[in-house]
């Protein structure tokens, strides 16, 4: 690949007390092999963030790293706390959750799940975990099927009890890996409007996905990853530039912007680039 001009990291313009996440020169390997490196981007109260690249550009690694889930180099700061204080503040919904759906468990279950933390490995939930279960079911729009059986809902209503799950812990950041793979458009659409409701409480949001004109109209920032590295991070309008998707998406794709939408176009069928 061609050597590029590519727009630096961009510092959160965040209004006072600041940044509510700060990642500054992280790095995480998998079995001692780097998988990301030098990462670094500040988050704003109530953003929503996209974290764009092709397969293998380490989103999930990423995010393993930020909830502590890999070792990792650099630092990671919630709300100004230091680094393994921070992984307890972040909520991490992955891509495919390990649940099996055919086990006898129910909404309320698999949400207070995410309270384990709190509780403890022999305590049994107080009314405050009670309370908090409630509250995330709540948010999400979930409070009525609370006795159903998780297999029994569809796609788009799992991915919002996992979140709800998330949110029982009280994070202050959600971490979001491809939340809409596999889901209709009418599920794409309540998962939004549970993001709105959190970006109006100030809960940060950090969301993996393929969709690009998607992460153009619908997120604040961007952060651009390919083969571990960082290529851009900042607004759609500033970051998305031919010279930045080339270096993360290889010459497969451009984009233009023609008045207030984004064109992309494809010199190959990709999953990758939709």
């Amino acid at each position: 690949m061609n050597s590029l001009a590519l727009p630096s990291p961009a510092a959160a313009d965040c209004a006072p007390p600041g940044p509510v996440m700060i990642v500054q020169n992280l790095s995480a390997s998998y079995n001692g092999d780097r998988a990301v490196r030098n990462i670094a981007f500040e988050v704003c109260q109530g953003e929503r963030v996209g974290v764009v690249g092709p397969n293998g550009a380490g989103k999930s690694t990423l995010f393993k790293a930020l909830v502590g889930l890999l070792p990792h180099q650099g630092a990671i700061s919630i709300l100004g706390a230091p680094c393994q204080q921070s992984h307890a503040m972040v909520g991490y919904v992955p891509q495919h959750d390990a649940l099996d759906l055919s086990f006898p468990v129910t909404v309320w279950d698999v949400v207070m799940m995410g309270r384990a933390r709190q509780i403890g490995y022999i305590l049994p939930p107080r009314k405050r975990d009670r309370e908090s279960v409630h509250d995330a079911l709540e948010r999400v729009g979930m409070w009525d099927l609370r006795k159903r059986q998780i297999g029994e809902l569809s796609g788009g209503q799992r991915r919002r009890v996992f979140i709800a799950r998330a949110l029982a812990q009280q994070a202050r950041v959600l971490l979001l890996d491809e939340p809409f793979s596999g889901v209709d458009a009418t599920a794409e659409s309540d998962i939004f409007q549970v993001l709105d409701i959190l970006r109006a409480e100030g809960v940060a949001v950090l969301l993996a996905t393929h969709n690009l004109v998607q992460a153009a109209t619908h997120y604040d920032k961007l952060l651009l990853l390919n083969a571990g590295q960082q290529i851009a991070f900042g607004p759609p309008g500033e970051i998305y530039t031919p010279a930045a998707l080339a270096a993360t998406f290889g010459d497969r794709i451009a984009l233009w912007q023609d008045g207030g939408k984004y064109i992309v176009v494809a010199d190959q069928p990709c999953h990758d680039c939709e």
